[in-house]
């Protein structure tokens, strides 16, 4: 049907003026700002071979990954739906550094289906990742980097959940279950249904005390008083719990130090990227928006697929929702100039200097005359002997001979 050949995909979007000037300005103002954090811009590329793509965290994205052969040898690529492994890739081959490296980068990736209904299957992913330190205050920084970048974007009421999923995957290495009940519990305690949990007890294929353990886990959420809690009921069972939740309240206490005004809340059940995170997970969220502003989290040695194991973290965002929710302005910029058509050459030198100095300048084209642009809120005029700039209310729509 001819009449539908305009209609987009379902989930695709495009950008047209003033909106996507207005993302085009958000983007050069998260770059400034991770440039001068020391990020160094990375581009990665639009498709990879699958083998590379999905290597690592990739695995995770086997199922939002669209999927092409290459007509040159035949091998099937991939169409990136996430720059996380990518990012790894270059960090263990292309670049190779050997002390921390910090990079950023912000490009469009394509899903085979929304996060959420109705979502985009087209972000503008925007992140960074720090390689080559295990340290907290890596995360920190991350973390700042995080809420930095929803500042730009004027979203000042933001809050932040944070996680760990050892203490997950502690408690199920140690109820030793079986191999093929771990996914169905996964989802469970993803969704903290409670009766689901009962039910799997019920049916002996989960012993009461991995019962209780989990039955704790799905409740510890909150303040960041839910530690206290946590400690009482899983402090003891793993060292590798123990050192979670010491972990999760040194971040809390930096957090308060360096960003009082944030709200904290704690989510042990919260489990996002838990296939190759390995340490804390942080997301952000806005009052009233069901899913994340943003989110990362720490996913070490996850370049060993890549042959080069490094502490890692990292976050990303869609810089299409977080401009759609802030209230960025993009427009600051001031409106444009109207000149007139002509080849005098004061005239031509004059809008040369005007755009060197950033203004706009429209140019009019003989055929419109003086048609003015709606977004002009000044013009250039002949005045006096001289080619000069005045509000376009008070013009006398004078011209040079």
């Amino acid at each position: 049907m001819q009449s539908n050949r305009w209609l987009l995909p379902e989930g695709v979007q495009e950008m047209v003026p003033p909106e996507s000037w207005r993302l085009e300005s958000a983007r050069r103002q998260l770059l400034d700002l991770y440039w001068r954090w020391g990020y160094d811009l990375i581009r990665p590329p639009l498709i990879e071979y699958l083998d590379s793509l999905l290597t690592g965290a990739g695995h995770e994205l086997d199922l939002q990954t669209f999927k092409l052969t290459d007509q040159l040898n035949g091998r099937m690529m991939g169409v990136r739906s996430d720059m996380t492994t990518q990012a790894t890739r270059i960090d263990a081959h292309r670049l190779a550094a050997t002390g921390p490296a910090r990079y950023c980068y912000i490009g469009s990736v394509l899903r085979t289906r929304p996060e959420e209904p109705g979502g985009s299957r087209q972000p503008l992913q925007v992140g960074a990742e720090k390689f080559g330190d295990a340290h907290i205050d890596s995360d920190l920084e991350i973390v700042s980097l995080m809420l930095e970048t929803l500042d730009v974007m004027g979203i000042d009421e933001a809050c932040l959940d944070l996680g760990h999923v050892a203490i997950y995957r502690r408690l199920v290495a140690h109820a030793q279950m079986p191999a093929d009940l771990e996914p169905q519990l996964f989802d469970v305690i993803q969704r903290k249904s409670r009766p689901d949990l009962d039910a799997l007890a019920a049916s002996g294929r989960l012993d009461a005390q991995s019962h209780a353990h989990f039955t704790h886990l799905i409740e510890l959420n909150g303040a960041p008083s839910v530690l206290d809690d946590a400690r009482g009921a899983l402090a003891g069972i793993d060292p590798g719990i123990d050192s979670a939740l010491d972990r999760l309240e040194e971040m809390v206490g930096l957090l308060a130090t360096h960003y009082p005004q944030v709200p904290l809340f704690l989510d042990l059940a919260e489990l996002r990227g838990y296939r190759y995170k390995t340490g804390l997970l942080y997301a952000a969220f806005a009052p009233g928006l069901g899913r994340e502003l943003a989110r990362g989290g720490r996913y070490d040695n996850v370049g060993a697929a890549f042959g080069r194991p490094r502490p890692a973290t990292g976050f990303s965002a869609d810089l299409n929702l977080l401009a759609a929710l802030g209230r960025f302005d993009g427009a600051a910029q001031g409106g444009a100039i109207h000149a007139p058509a002509g080849s005098d050459p004061e005239l031509l030198a004059c809008v040369r200097r005007l755009r060197a100095a950033g203004e706009r300048v429209i140019v009019a084209t003989p055929d419109t005359g003086e048609a003015i642009d709606s977004s002009c809120d000044r013009i250039l005029e002949y005045i006096d002997g001289r080619w000069d700039v005045r509000p376009l209310a008070s013009t006398t729509h004078s011209s040079k001979d």
